[in-house]
């Protein structure tokens, strides 16, 4: 590993449809000097249908990934999607907590050829920048002052239980502060960690779409014009069932869900392509209106 850079996780959506989330986390962390190393020959972390269907298999996904960062030499790996970041973290934990767990897991990876688990520490893109880059300093970086309207911030449910860390599980605010040092406004969102539905709009549909209409019409009566998250299922989730909520309800959102990176990205000098707001599904015009293709000269306002 290259020395000073934090090792970087991807996972299998951000290459997929959490492409955008990728884009803007490279992005932002180029314009804040900060290095992300891939981790080699990743595999998918073991969430949703495998943890669903074999618990046991999940963690040894998970586990292969954690070992392959300790042989590479990353002592911290930063984790973007929110069911990564939990799947990694609850093997680490199980192997603290259960023998039969951490026998298993050990037995497996040592007939892979792989060491142990060992210490490397799993981090996410949301408490790197508030803990080791801080408000101030992104307050200090900002290039662009903010010409959008207020923004509800919205942590999910995977990310801040049960293993958040340093941040108030029922009332996060980390997200709040860092937009916020941007110069954006936020709203008061008491639904910031209400389950967006998750992998149940692919499975039970009308429950996980119905999960998402609670939270965009709690967003708009609080008057934000878009939703800022840190999850890429939960980004997607808001954002491609709009138009079928409003074929259901009658109600037309058109809210804009972006991911936090993009909104930093933007207000540090990023261009709309780099930071992926051109993948948008809806929201299309406030985008626009935002984040203008051709923004004129990039000038600090601090």
């Amino acid at each position: 590993m290259t020395p000073g850079a934090y090792g970087y996780y991807p996972g299998c959506s951000m290459r997929g449809t959490g492409i955008a989330y990728e884009e803007s986390l490279l992005t932002l962390f180029r314009l804040l000097a900060l290095s992300l190393e891939e981790l080699p020959d990743w595999n998918c972390c073991g969430a949703t249908s495998y943890m669903g269907i074999d618990e046991n298999l999940a963690f040894l996904l998970s586990a292969r990934n954690l070992s392959i960062a300790h042989q590479s030499g990353f002592r911290e790996l930063v984790t973007p999607c929110s069911a990564c970041y939990l799947c990694l973290r609850k093997v680490q934990d199980y192997v603290e907590r259960y023998p039969e767990v951490a026998e298993r897991v050990r037995d497996s990876l040592a007939a892979a050829s792989l060491p142990a688990l060992n210490s490397v520490k799993v981090r996410h893109p949301l408490e790197v920048l508030f803990a080791d880059v801080e408000p101030e300093r992104i307050r200090s970086k900002v290039v662009r002052q903010w010409h959008g309207g207020r923004v509800a911030c919205y942590y999910g449910c995977q990310l801040v239980r049960p293993y958040g860390e340093r941040d108030q599980v029922h009332n996060p605010t980390r997200m709040d502060q860092l937009l916020q040092a941007a110069g954006v406004p936020t709203v008061e969102f008491a639904l910031k960690t209400k389950c967006c539905g998750g992998s149940l709009t692919g499975t039970i549909h009308p429950v996980g779409v119905r999960l998402n209409y609670i939270l965009l019409k709690e967003a708009v009566r609080k008057g934000a014009k878009a939703i800022a998250t840190v999850c890429p299922l939960c980004q997607y989730n808001l954002d491609a069932y709009q138009s079928e909520i409003r074929a259901e309800t009658g109600e037309a959102f058109d809210l804009p869900i972006l991911f936090f990176t993009q909104i930093l990205g933007w207000a540090l000098g990023g261009d709309r392509r780099s930071l992926g707001l051109h993948r948008a599904i809806s929201g299309r015009r406030t985008i626009d209106e935002w984040f203008p293709k051709h923004p004129g000269k990039v000038e600090s306002y601090v």
